[in-house]
């Protein structure tokens, strides 16, 4: 599969692993391959040209990605243009089939169950600073 000019592998193995997830549909969003539940992206393969190749985004809470970054940084990582968002940038290549099934059914839960004001942007830092 080709993602704006480069070749991304693994879209495959995680459409295969979302399939058994309720209600989850493939599409695109941004312009790029996606899994949806209810109409909201559950994940996408990144589009932004900070992210490395074969990388995945898979919406969660700041609390979550922050956990998992700091206990597997060979895994998830995050560059600036994600920072606000709340997910998590995953190297396919390095993650397990039970651990990307687990991160799904996360991404799942959170983007069907969590309140739309839980799913909004953090943030920016500069617009935290203002507020105190």
């Amino acid at each position: 599969m080709k993602v704006r000019g480069t070749t991304f592998v693994g879209f495959d193995r995680v459409r295969r692993l979302g399939q058994s997830l309720p209600n989850v549909e493939e599409g695109t969003a941004w312009g790029v391959p996606a899994l949806r539940a209810d109409g909201k992206v559950i994940c996408c393969t990144a589009a932004h040209k900070d992210a490395e190749a074969n990388t995945l985004v898979v919406m969660m809470p700041f609390d979550q990605r922050d956990a998992l970054i700091e206990e597997e940084p060979d895994v998830y990582y995050l560059k600036p243009h994600y920072i606000s968002h709340p997910c998590v940038l995953v190297r396919l290549p390095a993650i397990k089939d039970d651990a990307l099934r687990d991160l799904l059914l996360t991404a799942h839960r959170f983007i069907t169950k969590a309140p739309p004001s839980s799913r909004r942007s953090r943030p920016s830092s500069s617009v935290r600073r203002r507020r105190r």
